[in-house]
């Protein structure tokens, strides 16, 4: 099917939301010779998303590269994130065990990811960034959408376009307004997140606790900031909030090999989630596309989000710029860009929303964890699966169970 002729397109492509997925769909899409309006609904350029992990895992480690945001990003500070993982086993350390340098990401504060990637999406030839912007409703013409409705500082504003993207977050105005169903995932555990200054870690690393349900992780950021978060089953959520702050220090304190968090300086308020559903959505209908978290929102325990908004928008830019800029079939686009987005994340997502639920380990992650804390090899496959940058079948491939099987039968 082909767009209607009726009416011709401002805009190749209007994307609403203009953090993350949004911003680097605008710059990818434009560099490929599409004209992109990229909506934003709030009016400050320098805006940003606080309740995040503030962390991008090394699966998007290629798309910051190509968008040229890796220099800048280690000019603000922003910190290579290594990482160790405390088990009942003890902790898992691939960064200890010998080989080549890993993979990595990197921490960084959203006040400073954010308006550095909507700057640059500015900056980019063929992206008219438009704050202010607020998409109310969408134009559908044939069963189609071929554009969007958006309150903006003038007044109600129609634009139409080859594409209209959904990049507005977990609660997508955009996948409402098409219809798009969602399937929600409930969560067992709340979630409590602030910054602390001078929070020294071992090794200057990050740090994730699995205490099964409880949860826990410590990142070191830019400008000597460190994101300290607490995931507790909400089986304590009534005692935990009559008092936060104490809750939350005693949580810290409590974790085997605690960082020292009574001689930091908390620098932020505490900031958190106490239902926090992980969402999965159909990434595409007739003439629409959603990326980042509009299409899957993840558990925030594993921090995948801003990696996985970074390459969902390098996946549709890859997909459709050639039919969106006249060469090529849309609905046989959006079909592809579809069937890579639910192919590469549908086997993470069925994995974490079953461990949201906050059951106990199951027998082969019993299997895999306690083989990775004492095994370096297995240690540093497991760095690949949690920066995603292998999926759930490489990762209990049949070589790498059989390694942790054996692992497990001499530490007998």
């Amino acid at each position: 099917m082909t767009e209607p002729e009726s009416a011709g397109p401002d805009y190749d492509v209007v994307i609403g939301g203009a953090s993350l997925a949004g911003s680097a769909a605008a710059i990818l899409l434009a560099r490929r010779g599409a004209r992109v309006a990229l909506l934003e609904r709030r009016s400050r350029p320098t805006a940003y998303k606080a309740l995040c992990t503030h962390s991008i895992t090394a699966n998007a480690t290629p798309i910051l590269a190509e968008l040229g945001l890796a220099p800048a990003l280690e000019k603000a500070g922003a910190v290579r994130n290594e990482a160790r993982w405390y088990t009942r086993w003890g902790w898992i350390e691939p960064s200890a065990a010998p080989g080549p340098e890993l993979p990595y990401g990197y921490n960084v504060r959203r006040s400073v990811l954010d308006p550095l990637i909507r700057c640059r999406a500015a900056e980019t030839p063929g992206v008219d960034v438009l704050l202010g912007h607020t998409v109310t409703g969408l134009v559908q013409e044939d069963g189609r959408t071929v554009g969007v409705r958006a309150s903006t500082p003038e007044g109600e504003r129609e634009i139409r376009a080859r594409l209209v993207v959904g990049a507005d977050g977990k609660d997508s105005a955009v996948a409402r307004l098409a219809g798009v169903p969602t399937r929600r995932h409930e969560n067992a555990r709340f979630g409590y997140l602030a910054h602390f200054r001078n929070l020294p870690l071992r090794d200057g690393i990050s740090h994730a606790w699995f205490l099964v349900p409880d949860m826990a992780y410590a990142f070191p950021n830019d400008d000597g900031i460190t994101v300290v978060a607490v995931l507790p089953d909400k089986k304590r959520l009534p005692a935990f909030r009559a008092d936060l702050e104490g809750s939350f220090l005693d949580f810290v304190r409590s974790l085997p090999d605690a960082p020292p968090i009574d001689s930091a300086e908390r620098v932020t308020k505490f900031t958190g989630a106490v239902d926090y559903p992980l969402h999965t959505r159909r990434a595409t209908a007739p003439g629409l596309a959603l990326v980042g978290d509009a299409a899957l929102t993840g558990d925030p325990l594993w921090g995948v989000g801003c990696g996985w908004a970074l390459q969902s928008a390098h996946w549709l830019a890859e997909a459709v710029a050639p039919a969106v800029t006249g060469g090529g079939d849309l609905d046989r686009s959006l079909a592809a860009y579809a069937r890579r987005h639910r192919r590469r994340l549908s086997g993470h997502q069925f994995l974490a929303a079953d461990f949201a639920k906050g059951r106990p380990f199951n027998p082969m992650e019993r299997l895999m964890f306690s083989a990775a804390a004492r095994d370096g090899a297995l240690a540093r496959h497991m760095h690949l699966f949690a920066s995603r940058l292998i999926g759930p079948l490489r990762f209990l491939n049949p070589l790498a169970v059989a390694r942790a099987a054996v692992v497990n039968l001499r530490h007998r």
